[in-house]
């Protein structure tokens, strides 16, 4: 276990089916931005903002951060630009550590990997990342999906709800698992 962070953001991506997507199959993402997770997935800290939206697949939506396909893929990589994005507005520059349930993002988002597909929706990641990592400290882990780890799930409730397009429980109604 790496060291805590003061902030910490949680970010998931879903996808209506991820089989043979194109540019009209629904796809959503979540972020939990918690401050004082201790990262043992038992929903330790409080949430200072949590936010989502649909993944949009055409160059005519304001939101259009190059997204080719509604997929997980493209659902990850999208909040995690949304992510990244609101991490600009924040006015302190304190350590942040990113945790997602796929490690496709994070490794394109570090340049560690190369997208095949979606070029342009990885290429913004990927600066907005190094855009972010050039002001404060910024690092990723890996959280293991439908696991219970409370702030995921809340992430993936999120996503989902913004996939379908539909407003999320509020905290205090949802539980974790709960679509």
């Amino acid at each position: 276990m790496t060291e805590p962070t003061k902030l910490t953001l949680y970010v998931d991506g879903s996808c209506d089916g991820n089989q043979n997507v194109d540019a009209s199959t629904a796809a959503g993402w979540g972020v939990v931005v918690v401050l004082g997770d201790s990262g043992l997935g038992r929903g330790s800290g409080e949430i200072i903002t949590e936010f989502s939206g649909p993944v949009s697949t055409s160059p005519d939506d304001d939101d259009f951060i190059g997204a080719e396909v509604g997929s997980n893929n493209t659902a990850e990589l999208s909040g995690l630009f949304s992510a990244l994005r609101w991490l600009l507005t924040e006015e302190n520059n304190d350590p942040v550590r990113i945790r997602l349930d796929s490690q496709y993002a994070g490794n394109i988002a570090t340049g560690a990997w190369r997208a095949k597909a979606n070029r342009e929706l990885a290429a913004r990641v990927q600066s907005v990342w190094n855009e972010v990592g050039s002001q404060r400290e910024l690092s990723w882990d890996h959280v293991r999906a439908h696991r219970g780890h409370r702030w995921n799930e809340r992430a993936d409730h999120l996503a989902k709800r913004a996939m379908r397009r539909e407003r999320p429980l509020p905290l205090t109604f949802w539980k974790p698992g709960q679509d």
